[in-house]
């Protein structure tokens, strides 16, 4: 019931956090200015933070619906 209802949108919030980060850490590496010197390697960890969390929660997605 948990993974049928909760886990599908829990992952699909984790999935376009992860691209909208994605997005806004190239953008911000293409202007190459002080928000790219002090937030570039903060939003690219949380871009992997985000990724991971996407990935475990598909994996317990699949794993449940056994």
């Amino acid at each position: 019931m948990f993974a049928s209802n909760i886990l599908p949108i829990i992952l699909i919030v984790c999935m376009f956090v992860a691209l909208l980060v994605v997005i806004i850490g190239v953008i911000a590496m293409a202007k190459n200015g002080n928000f790219n010197k002090k937030y570039s390697n903060k939003l690219m960890r949380m871009r992997v933070l985000f990724q991971g969390v996407a990935v475990l929660i598909f994996a317990a997605i699949i794993y449940l619906s056994r």
